[in-house]
């Protein structure tokens, strides 16, 4: 029983910066834009906030100074590949590079392997505890003794939905990304729009960064995101955009690294293979995925 509630506890502790990275993602994707540089600013997010965190011993200003700089890297992103029209892929991967690479520099500069946290903030105490939840046995082991961030990522899924469907930005913005000259047609500022977008997904991607280093960990370390921007990507193409589905694909990839660590603690020597979980799961999902929409496209079209 304690196997299986350490695994429920670690999906949602593996999946809470997948969550945010899938939530940035769908804004963008509903204009029409694929962010490859999801992946960059999650790095971005990790870094600055990482960095400021241990220059300053400020967690909040730490949160901030990761959204500001990951905000520059979103217009950034926006600049060249919406006004400059340059290729959004190009673009992304370019970004990612780069922001992995200022990283990797600073650190060297700074003559670190690592920053680490632990003497700036306690990990522990980051932790909320729920009273009425601490309550019930098996639930309190999985639900609670999660940090803000972990509860903020589960609340946003149903935000998300709201703004996307419920409200008029989201209509706007999804208009934009069926039809540009429609969107145009009635007054739409396109552009603007993917601006917003990619800025919104900047801000969440930013959260992402920060859970990944400052909360969970204390610790920023190179490639230490192990790309986690482009499994949102696969998660939001599973869940075909849709905010709900894209994020219950981003807790089963959550679970699949839980299941990769916890087993691998009963595997003795070959418990290495066990890393191998989540990177199978997330192409055996793609394949299925893929399967299943050339089946019903055959079924549309009448093909054989």
């Amino acid at each position: 029983m304690n196997l299986v509630q350490n695994i429920l506890y670690d999906t949602i502790y593996h999946a809470t910066p997948l969550l945010l990275a899938v939530l940035g993602g769908l804004f963008a994707y509903k204009a029409n834009v694929l962010n490859i540089g999801l992946e960059g600013m999650i790095i971005t997010g990790a870094f600055s906030s990482s960095l400021t965190i241990y220059l300053t011993g400020s967690y909040y200003l730490g949160v901030f100074v990761g959204i500001l700089s990951t905000l520059v890297v979103g217009l950034v992103f926006s600049f060249f590949s919406i006004t400059m029209k340059s290729n959004f892929i190009i673009t992304g991967f370019g970004l990612n590079l780069l922001m992995a690479a200022i990283g990797t520099f600073v650190l060297k500069y700074m003559n670190l392997s690592n920053i680490n946290l632990s003497q700036m903030i306690n990990v522990n105490e980051m932790k909320i505890s729920i009273p009425v939840i601490n309550e019930i046995p098996i639930l309190s082991s999985i639900l609670s003794n999660h940090t803000l961030i972990t509860y903020l990522s589960f609340v946003l899924i149903f935000v998300v939905y709201l703004v996307l469907y419920k409200t008029r930005f989201g209509i706007h913005l999804r208009v934009v990304g069926e039809s540009e000259e429609a969107a145009k047609s009635v007054g739409l500022k396109s552009n603007r729009m993917k601006y917003a977008a990619i800025l919104i997904g900047a801000v969440l991607c930013a959260l992402a960064g920060t859970n990944l280093s400052a909360e969970r960990l204390a610790l920023y370390t190179d490639n230490m995101v192990a790309g986690r921007g482009f499994i949102a990507i696969a998660a939001i193409y599973c869940g075909k955009a849709d905010p709900v589905k894209s994020s219950v694909y981003a807790i089963l990839f959550g679970l699949a690294r839980a299941l990769a660590i916890n087993l691998s603690l009963y595997a003795g020597p070959i418990s290495g293979l066990f890393d191998m979980i989540p990177y199978l799961m997330i192409v055996g999902v793609l394949f299925i995925v893929s399967y299943m929409e050339s089946k019903k496209t055959k079924v549309r079209g009448f093909g054989k």
